[in-house]
């Protein structure tokens, strides 16, 4: 309404000494709307499912299945691996008093990681047989009493 206004003087008709003002106008809300339909319709680059499922099966491929070990469940494995502890050699490395910060800190008091990092160090080197010895001699990840 106020561009038509300023484009009309009285009753003579349009005033087009303005109307270069209003055609630039127009031509840069058009601008502005072809631009905003454009950065729409285009997809911000993001990982793609595909390779996600790539990546994802990648870090899998490098961390060892710490539930094999006596005493570690699921969760625990979860808690483990949130603490950057993903391979058998990762746990056999970790100190006993460091893996029971991480357990506390993730509210599991009650877990003992006593029995896992020896069984840890026995995976890590290969060692399946001895490994399964050692796990006979344990109940819960700790030597039998």
């Amino acid at each position: 309404m106020f561009a038509l206004r300023l484009l009309a003087e009285g009753g003579e008709g349009p005033n087009t000494e303005l109307l270069w003002l209003l055609m630039v106008l127009l031509g840069f809300i058009a601008l502005a709307v072809i631009v905003g339909w454009l950065a729409a319709s285009r997809k911000p680059h993001s990982v793609s499912a595909k390779e996600e499922a790539v990546s994802s099966s990648d870090a899998k491929r490098f961390a060892d299945d710490l539930v094999k070990i006596e005493g570690i469940g699921p969760k625990t494995a979860k808690v483990l691996a949130r603490a950057g502890i993903l391979t058998f050699a990762d746990l056999a490395n970790a100190k006993k008093e460091d893996v029971q910060t991480v357990l506390n800190r993730a509210g599991l008091h009650m877990m003992n990681p006593e029995g896992w990092i020896d069984q840890a160090r026995l995976a890590a080197k290969g060692d399946w047989d001895g490994f399964e010895k050692l796990q006979r001699r344990l109940t819960g990840g700790r030597k039998k009493k």
